[in-house]
């Protein structure tokens, strides 16, 4: 046990429902209607003027896409190894670190290697990222600009920009992501800037 009363579990599900929600940028009307639960029971379940039921946390839990023990803050028991589930997109693979919606997500990313040059593919979305490159060299197309990183080197950029990421030498890359939505930024203070830049 963690030493809080059970009156202190659930006074602490409101707040964290609330931030929840403003987290992933919904109104109380958006929630309402995509739960079907009404707006003043959702405003009076974030405000604590009323106790959180199973009935109420089930659907909101579906809806933020967060476990129901993460909803009432409850801690964790049994098995403590976290089963990570890959997910492969365009032909390289994230590996989600962070689960809590909103905010920053981290993720690993790893680009495999390959015999031809990929042909780049640059993308926009709302949002910022930042990486760190863990082993191989990445080429990393960010507007106008051409990088070429190496292990330990990272960049953030808007991605509103158009990017992409790909391996700069055709052998496997891998990095740690940091993405936000909504302008949320990572920031790395370290010395002068020693990135170069590869056209």
């Amino acid at each position: 046990m963690d030493g809080r009363t059970d009156d202190q579990v659930l006074d602490a599900v409101g707040p964290r429902l609330r931030a929840l929600r403003r987290g992933r940028g919904l109104t109380l009307a958006d929630v309402a209607a995509a739960t079907g639960v009404s707006e003043s029971t959702l405003s009076r379940l974030e405000s604590g003027q009323r106790r959180a039921t199973l009935e109420l946390l089930l659907p909101l839990s579906r809806l933020y896409d967060v476990p129901l023990d993460d909803l009432v803050g409850a801690p964790r028991t049994g098995d403590p190894r976290i089963h990570l589930k890959p997910v492969t997109r365009s032909g390289m693979t994230y590996v989600p670190l962070s689960r809590r919606p909103g905010g920053v997500h981290a993720f690993k990313l790893m680009i495999p290697a390959r015999p031809e040059p990929a042909e780049p593919a640059p993308q926009t979305h709302e949002g910022a990222e930042w990486l760190y490159v863990l082993d191989g060299r990445l080429r990393l197309l960010v507007g106008e600009r051409d990088l070429t990183l190496s292990p330990g080197e990272a960049a953030e950029f808007d991605t509103s920009l158009p990017h992409w990421l790909g391996t700069a030498d055709g052998k496997a890359v891998e990095l740690l992501v940091l993405f936000g939505l909504q302008g949320v930024r990572a920031h790395l203070r370290t010395g002068p800037r020693t990135g170069r830049d590869e056209a």
